[in-house]
């Protein structure tokens, strides 16, 4: 009997190979540090091109860590190490010389809990074309509306645009904030936790989006839910104490790992 029944959680996919696809990441021999404390130890991976890769293992074990440093936030963190090389296409996005805000548009990123701006829905959306220096209201108009439908929102919201996004629902304003990161266009989506501070029907309306989207954009996210992982995730990534376990296509993953450790954990043994 396998692990994990994939079957009933409405997956059916055709069996994925890591080695056949375009890759959009490289992760090359990393490692990160807080002051003395290593937190992530010779990570090499590849995250593949227009598919969800998920990040899952016990609390503490890095799945954050290393989703941060696709976009360079841990830079903002005091004490904070790194070596190894993280390519984007060729980019080596350690470089000295990389322009960081130029990486950040890249590689957009929608935290934990809904960060809505104190601003109306519209402005919301428009404020990363805004600061890209887009200013024709026609423009402005029409990636809002594509953006706010791409997000699964349009329908909800076209007639309060100009209303406080304070005002939407937990998951209304989730969804707000994936339309407003992804209004810019950005080649990565990461997703660190998106839906554990949200309603089963917010979370399954996140879910249902997360496969929408993966045909325009990279996703990859950080989920404690592996039922979730199990649902949305093309490949999964299992990480324990700042290392990387397994790695592989979802199904096998979850029905035949390779590794004792990434079984006793799919199976509630620890973690």
């Amino acid at each position: 009997m396998p692990l994990f029944q994939l079957t009933n959680l409405g997956r059916n996919r055709n069996k994925l190979c890591l080695d056949d696809e375009k890759h959009c990441l490289d992760i090359q021999g990393l490692n990160v540090f807080y002051e003395a404390n290593q937190v992530l130890s010779d990570i090499s991976m590849k995250i593949p091109k227009q598919r969800v890769t998920a990040f899952i293992g016990p609390s503490g074990c890095g799945k954050s860590t290393l989703l941060r440093t696709f976009n360079r936030m841990n830079d903002l963190v005091d004490g904070c190490a790194i070596n190894g090389d993280v390519f984007l296409e060729d980019t080596n996005i350690y470089s000295k010389s990389l322009n960081v805000a130029d990486l950040r548009r890249r590689v957009g990123m929608v935290f934990q809990k809904p960060n809505p701006f104190p601003k109306s829905i519209y402005e919301n959306v428009a404020y990363g074309l805004r600061i890209q220096g887009v200013r024709k209201r026609r423009v402005l108009d029409d990636t809002i509306e594509w953006a706010l439908k791409s997000a699964a929102l349009w329908h909800e919201v076209k007639e309060r645009l100009h209303k406080s996004a304070l005002s939407l629902s937990g998951g209304q304003q989730q969804r707000l904030v994936i339309a407003r990161t992804i209004a810019i266009e950005p080649e990565i989506l990461l997703l660190d936790e998106p839906a554990s501070a949200l309603d089963p029907i917010s979370t399954l309306k996140i879910e249902e989006l997360i496969s929408t989207l993966k045909t325009r954009f990279t996703i990859v996210i950080v989920t404690h839910n592996m039922q979730q992982a199990a649902r949305v995730a093309d490949y999964t990534a299992f990480l324990h104490m700042g290392k990387l376990v397994e790695y592989d296509d979802t199904d096998t993953i979850f029905t035949n790992p390779q590794q004792k450790q990434t079984e006793d954990y799919i199976t509630g043994r620890y973690g």
